[in-house]
């Protein structure tokens, strides 16, 4: 705090300003706008937080006629859009995958991570019982226990398939009694940290130098479908988005 209410200080001095009972609202602002170019915005609500409770004081000290932070919200909003990747980027990725041994399974977890927008939690607690060939649809378990059912694209059934048909049955053969869809070579239930390990390395041998995590794939699969003309309420259905301003960020 101390470093940031330092830096408060000498924004104001080169603002002319000697006192902090002559501080405006608009200075604060200013302060705030020249953070936005170089900061996050954790950082600049951080840093007015610091402002805000030495205007505080101030006030409950007397010192100052009025607050001049009062009405100034933290920049909630001001968060960075989320990342995503272009359709050549998708491919690369999805090319850097070996259809061999595991590679069966990976490439069905990136299909359907990309292909229904699935998020990660929702990937690793699917169950056999969720899916549905014969349909082309899955269900799958969302935030808030909500149940939605999702459509399978093409690729992603066929990755899914072949997986199911000539890997799975390898890696669970010790556990019959296994219903995960996606399994590790001993047959448990796929962790969301390894997913997103082999993640991390299938991007490296894609040449993504973008930093991408399984939302990558979520947002890029929203993305995708809005700028081929998918309206917006439909993609906040297939994401299971509760609010559509979240569809919309």
């Amino acid at each position: 705090y101390q470093v940031d209410l330092t830096l408060f200080a000498q924004h104001l001095k080169r603002e002319g300003l000697a006192s902090l009972a002559a501080v405006r609202p608009g200075h604060v602002q200013d302060f705030l706008h020249s953070l936005r170019a170089r900061r996050s915005p954790a950082t600049v609500a951080r840093k007015l937080a610091a402002v805000k409770g030495l205007f505080r004081f101030l006030q409950a000290e007397q010192r100052i006629p009025a607050n001049p932070t009062t009405f100034i919200e933290t920049p909630r909003l001001w968060r960075r859009l989320p990342q995503t990747l272009s359709m050549q980027e998708v491919e690369r990725l999805l090319g850097s995958v070996t259809t061999e041994g595991l590679g069966l399974r990976d490439v069905a977890i990136l299909e359907l991570l990309y292909g229904a927008g699935l998020r990660v939690s929702e990937l690793t607690a699917l169950e056999l019982a969720s899916l549905n060939f014969e349909a082309g649809f899955l269900r799958c378990i969302g935030k808030g226990n909500k149940e939605r059912i999702v459509p399978m694209g093409r690729q992603a059934q066929a990755a899914l398939r072949r997986y199911l048909g000539e890997l799975r049955p390898l890696l669970v053969k010790r556990r019959a009694e296994a219903t995960a869809v996606f399994v590790n070579r001993h047959g448990g239930r796929l962790t969301r940290q390894r997913i997103w390990q082999l993640l991390r390395r299938y991007a490296r041998a894609g040449q993504i130098t973008k930093p991408i995590g399984p939302h990558t794939l979520r947002h890029s699969f929203a993305t995708h479908l809005l700028e081929r003309g998918a309206d917006l309420r439909t993609v906040q259905e297939l994401l299971g988005h509760v609010n559509i301003s979240t569809t919309q960020r």
